[in-house]
């Protein structure tokens, strides 16, 4: 039986699609740091969500979501985990009543200092794997990607 082109090409191989390429770079990533954070019981997302929350708290919904690029429903639907665990809080911003205000409760924080060791480990490991030059070099190539004038000039091409 001849192999498929699709069968046969593993993880490293195949598309020459940017957007495909980095999202099974960022999939293999995210596995590989959910195994390190596994005992804490929190996936990458959920202590990414933590520490942005931690750095700008209080914030909104529509904030959070700017800040992580993220869409607005998928993070309400990626919050409710949290605040069920009661590592957050979410209330009624008493300035505008349309937005709910976000904070990390003290369960929260113990949670994101629990995880903070089995993430400079993460680090490490990637440092490691990767090389500590090309780990900076590859964030800061990540930050211009999620930059507004790189989404400006993607947005040309296609409107031209």
């Amino acid at each position: 039986m001849a192999a498929r082109k699709d069968q046969v090409a593993g993880p490293g191989k195949g598309s020459e699609c940017n957007c495909t390429t980095l999202r099974k770079a960022s999939r293999r990533i995210s596995q590989l740091y959910d195994t390190a954070l596994a005992p804490s019981g929190l996936k990458t997302t959920q202590r990414a969500i933590l520490a942005q929350i931690g750095r700008s708290e209080p914030t909104t919904v529509g904030e959070l979501a700017e800040a992580l690029v993220m869409d607005s429903g998928a993070l309400a639907h990626t919050l409710k985990p949290l605040e069920r665990d009661g590592l957050i809080a979410v209330a009624v911003d008493p300035v505008d009543r349309r937005n709910r205000m976000i904070t990390l409760t003290r369960r929260g924080r113990a949670k994101l200092a629990e995880t903070d060791a089995l993430w400079a480990k993460a680090q490490r490991g990637f440092e490691a794997a990767f090389g500590r030059a090309e780990s900076e070099a590859l964030r800061e190539v990540l930050r211009s990607l999620i930059s507004d004038d790189f989404a400006a000039a993607f947005g040309n091409v296609l409107s031209a």
